[in-house]
């Protein structure tokens, strides 16, 4: 008798979680660097964290990540991180609070940001140097429908940093990160604030144009060419550090 009543509620179960396992959508995130990179994952406010918000990569590795619909947030690539046993420690860019697991922590700038929101009519996702640029980074969509356009950051702008906006090594010997022209000055112009509040107002500068022309398919500051954000339908999507390896 208990099984009869049992049997519709498995069923339900059953269907909710085959539902809910083919709408997820998988981001892989793949290391081509000849370094580990420690991912960083933050999500927009009231959406869930993901793999505990960060972890370590090894080269040549990859790891998928399962979003659930409608999950948005953003993602960047820590480097030269030691942590402890207990997953205390640092990382030389993109720190999440001295934390191996970011747990909804964002990371230090500078950091290259790849950002997606999960739409129900298509998806919204692009790479942005808005917060600075650490690692090259780059999103390309799998069996998507639409435009489904490739984003990102290929280019090694650590290699062509204007001096005023470098990030040096502990020993000042190599450029680890290449703050954004906000960071480093913090004005208004620069951070498109106050009377540069708007796109009419906040124009591109000698130093988002060296972003935007090493790499023209990322946001270059806060009120560059929308057509920087890429959409795409029903696709998964791999995002790649260090793709020009």
């Amino acid at each position: 008798m208990a099984d009869r009543f049992l049997r519709p509620f498995l069923i339900l179960a059953f269907f909710t979680i085959f539902i809910s396992h083919i709408s997820a959508t998988t981001m892989t995130l793949y290391n081509k660097c000849s370094h580990a990179v420690w991912p960083g994952i933050q999500p927009s406010a009231g959406k869930p964290v993901l793999a505990r918000g960060g972890f370590k990569l090894l080269p040549n590795k990859a790891y998928s990540l399962h979003m659930p619909a409608g999950w948005s947030g953003r993602v960047w690539g820590r480097h030269g991180c030691s942590f402890d046993a207990s997953g205390r420690g640092r990382c030389a860019t993109g720190d999440c609070g001295g934390a191996l697991f970011c747990n909804g922590i964002g990371g230090t700038p500078p950091a290259t940001l790849a950002e997606i929101t999960l739409g129900n009519e298509q998806d919204f996702y692009d790479v942005s140097l808005v917060d600075g640029y650490n690692l090259a980074i780059s999103v390309t969509p799998v069996r998507g429908k639409g435009k489904c356009s490739y984003a990102g950051c290929v280019s090694d702008l650590n290699t062509m940093c204007p001096a005023g906006l470098q990030v040096r090594s502990h020993d000042k010997r190599q450029v680890v990160a290449c703050k954004s022209a906000c960071s480093a000055f913090n004005s208004p112009r620069y951070c498109c604030t106050g009377t540069f509040g708007n796109p009419q107002s906040c124009k591109p500068t000698a130093y988002s144009r060296i972003f935007k022309t090493a790499c023209p398919k990322a946001y270059s500051y806060a009120y560059d060419d929308p057509t920087s954000i890429a959409t795409c339908t029903g696709g998964n999507y791999l995002l790649t550090f260090c793709p020009h390896h």
